[in-house]
């Protein structure tokens, strides 16, 4: 089982990624779980989402403590909330940011692998808005192979109509453009 949790704002879009996420996996032909966790929060209030995906029936039914990966929509939430303090020791980090993965490991003291994307700059540029739900997918895709692009489609078709082809071509930008570094000691 892989077990995703991303940290974003209120508007972000993180609550739809993991729905989105898990209805590819299903699919896919896996079983999966996609869930907020949050309570009144307003637009850019820090929210929570959890995905897990496997290959056989998901028992749990509880906020994911301890992932193998953490997504994050915004950076300036890595001071907030530590989203890799309780990230599994060979855990990835998806991080929406312009910087290199050395300027990420100096300023945060990182030593899992990074999976980097200017998640920003793509969704301004393909969107033609900051909302960077699909991108960051694109990203995880990249880092997890959890599902394969392609069956994201199906799912953005049905969430977005007539925007699903944006969104699409957004995920596959972010997908081309994330920087992988491997784990440091």
């Amino acid at each position: 089982m892989i077990e995703i949790r991303f940290h974003g704002r209120g508007g972000q879009g993180a609550v739809t990624s993991v729905e989105l996420l898990a209805l590819a996996a299903i699919n896919e032909g896996k079983f999966a779980q996609g869930f907020p966790s949050f309570g009144p929060e307003r637009r850019g209030a820090p929210v929570l989402a959890f995905c897990r995906v496997d290959e056989k029936h998901i028992r749990l039914r509880c906020k994911i403590v301890s992932p193998d990966v953490v997504v994050v929509l915004d950076p300036s939430l890595i001071r907030i909330q530590n989203p890799p303090g309780d990230l599994k020791e060979n855990g990835i980090i998806v991080l929406n940011t312009p910087k290199t993965p050395e300027e990420v490991r100096r300023e945060y003291g990182f030593k899992h692998t990074l999976a980097l994307v200017d998640a920003n700059k793509v969704a301004r540029e393909v969107l033609g808005v900051p909302i960077v739900n699909t991108t960051m997918i694109g990203a995880l895709l990249r880092a997890t192979g959890v599902v394969q692009v392609e069956t994201m489609e199906a799912p953005l078709k049905e969430r977005f109509g007539p925007l699903a082809v944006k969104n699409f071509n957004a995920l596959k930008v972010a997908y081309e453009e994330t920087t992988i570094e491997e784990r440091r000691s």
